[in-house]
Order: structure tokens, then C-alpha cells, then sequence
């Protein structure tokens, strides 16, 4: 069930540190300005991408535009920073209410910035994605990364071609166990 693989992702980003993963390795994979952004994550949300990234290394990847993203895929969060309970709120709305949670992401016309802050969790979690894959390629990302970075939540892969497509599986394999 995905609120027990939740309870648990919250509970490792509580006790494990960054310092269990390979930064240096981390850092290698990344420019400066990709470096500077990874490291603006919010501590849960930094040792998420790590785990992913050791994951991916651990089953022998080395595409790097998969490594890259799996270290950015998550940096549009810098956009709208989540505390622990709107987080979970995000985590229980999505689950049992799916269309509620994607329907309260849209971003209105007029703007998201004057919404209630509950409001604005489910665009910050709806959009992470987009804003993320904005934010990378600004820090000089390739299009690869950039894509993966904007397609790693989507149901369908709708932007990306054939081999974006099967680093973009595996991705999301690796994204959605960790």
C-alpha cells in the first residue's frame, strides 16, 4: 500500500543521513550550477534523490543523463517547500481521492500565489515536475535530463522519445521503490 511505503520513506528520512551516501560521487555527476541546486533540497528530499541515485548505481547504470536526473528529479520542490504535514496531506489526499488531488494542482489563471496554503501544497506537488525540469535546464541540464525531470510523475511519457522512454522506466522504477 503506498501510505505504508510512505510512513516508511518518512521514517528513513528521519533516522539515515546524507552523510550514509557517496557525495562526492553525487558531486562528481554534476555541474556547478546543478550542484548549488541539489544542495538547496530540503534535507528529506536531498537523501530521496541520493537514494535513488546509489540505487541506480548499485544496478550497474551509468547513462549519465539518468544519473543526473535521478540526483535532480526532484529540485522543482525548491519552488514550494513542503513542511512534514502538508506533505502527508499531499501523500493522503492523492491516494484516496486521486482526480480531487490532481484537480486541486491546477494552477488557476489568475495565479497561484494569493491561494490558501493548503491550496498551494497540492500546486507545489502537482507541478514539482515542470517547475523541476525549468530549474534544470536553467542550470544546464541536457534535454534528456530535462525531460526525464518533467516526465518522471506523468502516467504516460508523452514528450520523450525512444531511449528517453526506457531511461524514463527505469527512473520511475527506482523513484517509485525508494
Amino acid at each position: 500500500m503506498r501510505i505504508l511505503y510512505r510512513v516508511r520513506q518518512f521514517w528513513r528520512s528521519v533516522t539515515l543521513k546524507t552523510e550514509y551516501y557517496d557525495l562526492e560521487r553525487a558531486q562528481e555527476q554534476l555541474n556547478p550550477a546543478q550542484w548549488e541546486l541539489f544542495n538547496r533540497l530540503q534535507p528529506a528530499d536531498k537523501l530521496h534523490a541520493l537514494e535513488v541515485f546509489h540505487k541506480l548505481l548499485r544496478h550497474g547504470e551509468s547513462q549519465p543523463d539518468l544519473l543526473t536526473a535521478a540526483l535532480l528529479h526532484d529540485i522543482g520542490k525548491l519552488n514550494f517547500r513542503l513542511n512534514p504535514l502538508e506533505r502527508a496531506m499531499v501523500v493522503v489526499v492523492s491516494a484516496w481521492m486521486p482526480r480531487l488531488a490532481r484537480r486541486l494542482g491546477v494552477i488557476p489563471v489568475q495565479g497561484w500565489q494569493a491561494l490558501p496554503g493548503w491550496h498551494k501544497t497540492f500546486i507545489g506537488a502537482e507541478n514539482h515536475a515542470s517547475w523541476g525540469a525549468e530549474l534544470a535546464r536553467q542550470a544546464g541540464a541536457s534535454t534528456v535530463v530535462e525531460a526525464l525531470i518533467r516526465q518522471h510523475h506523468a502516467s504516460h511519457e508523452s514528450e520523450v522519445g525512444e531511449l528517453e522512454s526506457d531511461l524514463l522506466h527505469r527512473l520511475k522504477v527506482v523513484d517509485n521503490d525508494s
